[in-house]
């Protein structure tokens, strides 16, 4: 992988800096419409369905509130169209994309909130997975649509917004934990996976990296990242990101499942998803799918404060044994490899998700208890429902990207070696999370 194609781009191209503005813009709005007395304003674009087991109960629901569906799409269109034409993408192509999922996305969410489906666990994630792959490998999806399928930049919007629905306190408190359980696990699970990869399946070392980085960090964000730091070939890049979606895909099913059969607390199986889930927009997907907010909660503290972090110090790493081990015979002069690093591979849409967390917690702190229930019903209530929408298009967009035939073209290797790591990660994972770590993940509300 050529510098040219890893170097970074300007920060206002960034999809990071637009998901951070866009969220941080949304919960400046909520928050200031709810003090000027607004909070009428606010719920217009809070579109939500009830549950519901006729058509007239969801008709007479989408009847109290008509404008909710055009004011949620105008605001979203508005906010992702300037950040498409900032970034760079072709903005007519990516409204017109961005409307058929949104429409797609309403589907979804009022079949989710069908009481028979619910009975089924079929609620709204799982639905938009099966959706989107149904549909994504059945027929050849427009390109202008395609144009439209950015689930790194949906899942880094609904984080940010995420860190609004968590106060600070209790990311000051469970960070030290997080990252204690986090550190295990990745560097158990990235070390398994070099290991099997270059000693068990004869893999480049390089190759066994962007594998163990996208099993053990943050999913196809870490295989980009390492796999730019070591120079590693694109076409191991694709490899790993194919491996990180297929086994993402399949948790998405398998650890909720698990977690029932199980009998796991919230708290915990949200723990556990988190920290052997392999994707940020699969594992909120799994931790949704067990429908109580307390596992989204423990999912994002483990994958989001724990897990992500980690990127930036393996790619330091990862670019060091790069240098002056695996490129030795092809380097004319040792490279430096500085702690910036860490910097220009960190994940900053994390300082958005902090940001909003610490606006949030501030507000609460600073106004009493009456306001302060308030706030979170008329602010913090509105924002969770934007969170969600922001996830909808995010499992959307990973179903209609799957694509089954690419993910089994790339032969047993690459595949058996993810698999060692996941034999490790899942069973790790799950006994930290219930027998280590549980006393704090229970206590989590």
């Amino acid at each position: 992988m050529s510098k040219a194609v890893t170097a970074a781009l300007p920060w206002h191209r960034r999809e990071d800096t637009w998901a951070i503005l866009i969220a941080l813009g949304l919960v400046l709005a909520v928050t200031t419409a709810f003090f000027l007395g607004g909070a009428r304003a606010v719920s217009a674009t809070a579109l939500s369905f009830p549950t519901w087991s006729d058509g007239g109960k969801l008709l007479g629901a989408v009847g109290a509130n008509p404008l909710a569906p055009l004011a949620l799409f105008g605001t979203f269109l508005v906010a992702f169209s300037v950040a498409s034409l900032v970034i760079g993408w072709d903005v007519a192509r990516y409204a017109a994309g961005f409307a058929l999922l949104f429409a797609f996305s309403i589907v979804v969410t009022a079949l989710g909130s069908n009481a028979v489906l619910k009975q089924w666990q079929l609620e709204t994630p799982l639905l938009a997975l099966a959706v989107g792959m149904l549909l994504g490998n059945a027929v050849t999806l427009p390109a202008w649509f395609q144009s439209a399928l950015r689930t790194e930049f949906y899942v880094k919007v609904g984080i940010v917004l995420m860190g609004a629905t968590l106060p600070f306190t209790i990311i000051l408190e469970a960070g030290p934990l997080a990252i204690a359980q986090a550190t295990l696990v990745a560097v158990t699970t990235f070390v398994t996976i070099h290991l099997a990869a270059t000693r068990l399946f004869g893999l480049d070392p390089r190759f066994a990296a962007t594998l163990g980085a996208g099993g053990s960090i943050c999913g196809v964000s870490a295989a980009i990242a390492i796999g730019g730091a070591c120079r590693a070939e694109k076409s191991h890049v694709s490899v790993a990101i194919s491996m990180v979606i297929l086994w993402a895909v399949a948790m998405i099913f398998a650890l909720p499942f698990a977690c029932r059969a199980l009998g796991l607390a919230p708290g915990v199986a949200g723990a556990w998803i988190g920290t052997s889930e392999f994707a940020d927009a699969a594992g909120f997907a799994a931790a949704s799918a067990l429908g109580d907010e307390r596992a989204v909660k423990t999912f994002t503290l483990m994958k989001v404060v724990g897990r992500d972090m980690f990127v930036g110090v393996w790619a330091l790493v990862v670019a060091f044994l790069s240098v002056t081990r695996w490129d030795r015979e092809r380097a004319g002069a040792p490279e430096q490899v500085g702690t910036g690093e860490i910097w220009r591979r960190f994940p900053k849409f994390i300082l958005g998700f902090l940001a909003a967390s610490l606006v949030v917690t501030v507000i609460l702190a600073s106004v009493d208890t009456g306001a302060g229930t308030r706030f979170s019903k008329e602010a913090i209530g509105p924002l969770k429902n934007l969170r969600g929408w922001a996830f909808t298009w995010t499992f959307l967009s990973i179903g209609f990207t799957t694509r089954f035939r690419e993910l089994t073209r790339f032969g047993w290797r690459p595949f058996a070696a993810f698999a060692v790591g996941v034999l490790v990660n899942v069973p790790l994972g799950y006994w930290l999370s219930t027998h280590v770590f549980d006393a704090y993940w229970l206590a989590v509300r």
